[in-house]
């Protein structure tokens, strides 16, 4: 099962990544994270070090693909997670979905892509080339990551378009979105109730899922030390658990701009009626705990 990660950068597709890995490992899965970002810091937490990249390894053996061997490009990370780095071009020097695509050929030559259960593929969501987009040819099924936000909503807009459009030729479906580290999941709510859009699983503003990452470590690392955190990691244990749950998906049908922008600025221009709303569903929640 191929897995092709998205959402607007700095939403947190990073730690979402590479802790749903060790989840999907802990369950039992061979796992391999891609990361397709030119900033090459995707492993990071997983290998307490910046890798070499796919680019620079193809560099150093003048880009003769026979001389390249799995341990070349392919290396260790916490949990029994194989992490590879896809690295990046510089500026006006290329396409980084061409390097992507690259990559994928080079690790079905090297028969690495057969050995796993999951590949995940950490995509960037800085870079605004389309080539990031053919991505999506070599994936089953897309998250998006977003929070509870006007902007991140937008992006995820953008990116149900591009599933979309692959889906009519490609087997791929979104399995849904994971909201990240956000106290209320209202307008998340209110954007997915009008498209119609699963949601995997929302999280609530941990600050020590920040703090991880801040520090190098994955939440199931840092849970080693610090036991009182197994909540945080049973968040993306919950999120492997339904991705290996034979995951249907859906195609996703994305809403216009301008009906998107009326809808999620509604929220801010009404709070009362957003209080009336909030305060329904608070009420529905007492209910259903007593």
């Amino acid at each position: 099962m191929k897995i092709a990660v998205y959402g607007k950068g700095g939403i947190g597709k990073l730690t979402t990544s590479c802790n749903t890995s060790i989840a999907s490992a802990r369950r039992g899965k061979r796992v391999l994270q891609i990361g397709c970002d030119f900033k090459h810091d995707s492993t990071f937490t997983l290998t307490g070090s910046l890798i070499p990249t796919i680019i620079d390894t193809s560099q150093s053996k003048d880009y003769h693909y026979e001389d390249v061997w799995p341990e070349d490009v392919i290396y260790k990370g916490y949990g029994g997670v194989d992490c590879v780095e896809v690295g990046g071009l510089l500026a006006g020097a290329g396409c980084g979905g061409y390097v992507v695509g690259e990559t994928v050929k080079l690790l079905k030559e090297l028969n690495a892509s057969y050995e796993y259960d999951i590949i995940l593929f950490d995509v960037s969501g800085d870079v605004v080339c389309g080539g990031f987009v053919v991505l999506l040819n070599y994936a089953d099924y897309c998250i998006i990551i977003t929070d509870n936000g006007f902007d991140a909503l937008f992006a995820v807009n953008c990116i149900a378009a591009f599933v979309r459009e692959k889906a009519r030729t490609h087997s791929l479906r979104l399995a849904g979105l994971v909201g990240n580290r956000t106290s209320k999941r209202d307008l998340i709510n209110r954007y997915v109730e009008a498209c119609l859009m699963p949601v995997l699983e929302v999280s609530l503003l941990i600050e020590d899922i920040r703090v991880s990452r801040v520090k190098g470590k994955t939440s199931f690392e840092m849970v080693e030390f610090q036991p009182f955190l197994n909540y945080v990691c049973e968040f993306y244990l919950n999120i492997a658990d339904q991705i290996l749950s034979q995951l249907e998906g859906v195609i996703p049908k994305e809403i216009p701009d301008r009906e998107l922008f009326s809808l999620l600025s509604d929220f801010y221009l009404n709070p009362t009626n957003n209080e009336r709303e909030n305060k329904n569903e608070e009420t529905l929640l007492d209910f259903m705990i007593i």
